[in-house]
């Protein structure tokens, strides 16, 4: 098995937290390693390939993750202004090479995580208006981490069926020999 040559350390590795919000963005940044450790496998092309027409590719899963987590915790809970278009981040067929989205992910992600350590408990509570949604913090911080880990799956198993016939992913190898 080849190991990835970034450390995946997973949120639970890491201990107790004793807080939502250190938890929630321990598992944004495992979630970005996962995805990180898998698209270093892969050929640039591969990222665009869709497994049929209404499929997406790896790169619009990236795209849309980076537009979620723009929307729901830097414009919802950071204030930032909405710059998400939807749309678009399903309907692009072909663009961005796969690192220069990998960053704005990783930017994007970091960006998240500062806002959400920086919250108030108090602002857990604070009802907000998202997408049409009426959601309290905490339900905004929850969407945004089950979200991402959503996809999280649907591109590393993207990525193995790409690496068909090579060394698999190994994320676990602690838990190897269980």
């Amino acid at each position: 098995m080849i190991e990835t040559s970034l450390p995946i350390v997973t949120a639970l590795e890491r201990g107790p937290s004793g807080d939502f919000r250190e938890l929630a963005c321990r598992y944004l940044e495992e979630y970005l390693s996962k995805i990180r450790a898998s698209l270093e496998r892969l050929d640039e092309g591969s990222s665009w390939w869709r497994p049929g027409p209404a499929s997406n590719s790896i790169a619009n899963l990236l795209l849309h993750l980076d537009g979620n987590l723009s929307l729901w915790i830097l414009h919802g809970l950071g204030g930032e202004p909405n710059r998400r278009q939807r749309s678009l981040e399903f309907s692009a067929r072909d663009g961005a090479p796969t690192g220069q989205l990998e960053e704005a992910l990783q930017r994007t992600v970091l960006r998240c995580v500062e806002v959400i350590r920086s919250l108030d408990p108090s602002e857990l509570d604070t009802v907000r208006q998202i997408q049409g949604y009426s959601v309290d913090g905490l339900g905004v911080v929850f969407h945004a981490v089950e979200h991402m880990s959503y996809h999280t799956g649907q591109i590393v198993s993207m990525a193995k069926a790409l690496l068909e016939g090579s060394e698999p992913l190994e994320f676990y190898p602690r838990h190897r020999d269980e």
